[in-house]
């Protein structure tokens, strides 16, 4: 099985932290899989000679054509404002897995329903290879009521990021050793970007004042971000958004924002913001005031096309929005220029 996701059991350990608790594939799914393999002749790209490269996330895909460019067909599942936790396979989807010459999703168990048949597309021959993979379980972070899963939110620290851009590289490498210079000149331009963003994250978080650095979500998704950029990191939800937050919990994030006088918290735009209206209106019941400081991406990356649609963008939106809102001074115009946040007041 060597080189399909370099190597089985690796996939059913940390990668995605599998398969012993998942339920069957259903013979709907099943019929599902057999009528893709039907569709599977030579297409146009394969004409073309670019292989098609298929990933989960918008996330991943943007790591895809960092590296790759115009030498392979990318394409991602999920868009905007789209939950990988709790996203379920189409038909279309299962085909289009069939057809990509490989398949690159983050891992680490974010695409929870969709495990078992990324494992058996790797046990079938297909390269199947998850972006967290390049990370040593060192840097992993593991939070409590998990089920033993590591956090799989890890593009919010951009060095982590970075790291899986490089893995991203060396699979590519291995597939198409004919493009591995293009890969690495890609790769290398890429990874410096990163590290001013990285910078960049650093330094604008930096400006909020020490008693307001706790940064207050919908779900915890933003746990690399805070050990990364100095934040502590309230989820009401668990790291997966088919938790459920009690109202135990919400009275505590409640107490919290008003005995430490937290100013803001946050929406997500793939995350119902049912729980963060509460919290407002917990608080205001406790005399204290607090804003809904903006609407973060975690899960999902903005609109394509935009500049939020990017992964830049989407780091480069949430840690100045954060800031902003937080009480700190960031450029207005964030990392490049390119935001047009409101600024706080206004």
């Amino acid at each position: 099985m060597g080189g399909l996701y370099d190597n089985l059991e690796s996939f059913q350990g940390r990668s995605l932290t599998v398969s012993r608790r998942s339920a069957p594939l259903s013979r709907r799914h099943l019929l599902a899989l057999a009528g893709a393999a039907s569709l599977l002749p030579a297409s146009a790209r394969a004409a073309a000679g670019k292989p098609g490269l298929l990933a989960t996330t918008g996330q991943v895909a943007e790591l895809l054509r960092a590296v790759a460019g115009d030498t392979a067909e990318i394409s991602s599942l999920m868009g905007e404002g789209i939950d990988p936790h709790s996203y379920k396979l189409t038909r279309s989807d299962t085909v289009a897995m069939m057809r990509a010459d490989a398949v690159f999703p983050s891992g680490l168990f974010l695409e929870g329903k969709m495990t078992e048949t990324l494992e058996k597309l790797a046990a079938g021959g297909k390269p199947v290879h998850p972006a967290a993979s390049a990370l040593p379980a060192s840097l992993l972070l593991h939070p409590e009521g998990a089920e033993g899963h590591p956090d799989p939110h890890v593009w919010m620290d951009v060095s982590l990021w970075k790291r899986a851009l490089e893995g991203v590289r060396d699979k590519l490498s291995t597939l198409y050793p004919a493009h591995a210079d293009t890969y690495r000149s890609r790769t290398a331009i890429a990874a410096a970007d990163y590290d001013r963003l990285h910078a960049y994250a650093r330094d604008a978080l930096a400006t909020v004042p020490a008693e307001r650095r706790v940064l207050v979500t919908a779900h915890d998704a933003f746990s690399y971000l805070g050990r990364a950029y100095g934040l502590t990191v309230v989820g009401i939800q668990g790291i997966s958004t088919e938790s459920e937050a009690g109202l135990q919990r919400i009275e505590s994030v409640v107490t919290m924002l008003a005995s430490r006088k937290i100013p803001a918290v946050f929406v997500e735009s793939s995350v119902s913001d049912r729980n963060v209206q509460a919290l407002v209106q917990g608080a205001a019941a406790k005399g204290h005031k607090v804003a809904i400081g903006g609407q973060l991406y975690s899960d999902a990356m903005g609109a394509a096309g935009t500049y939020e649609g990017t992964y830049i963008g989407m780091i480069d939106h949430n840690v100045t929005l954060m800031a902003q809102a937080l009480g700190g001074s960031p450029p207005a115009g964030g990392f490049q220029g390119r935001l047009a946040l409101a600024q706080p007041g206004r």
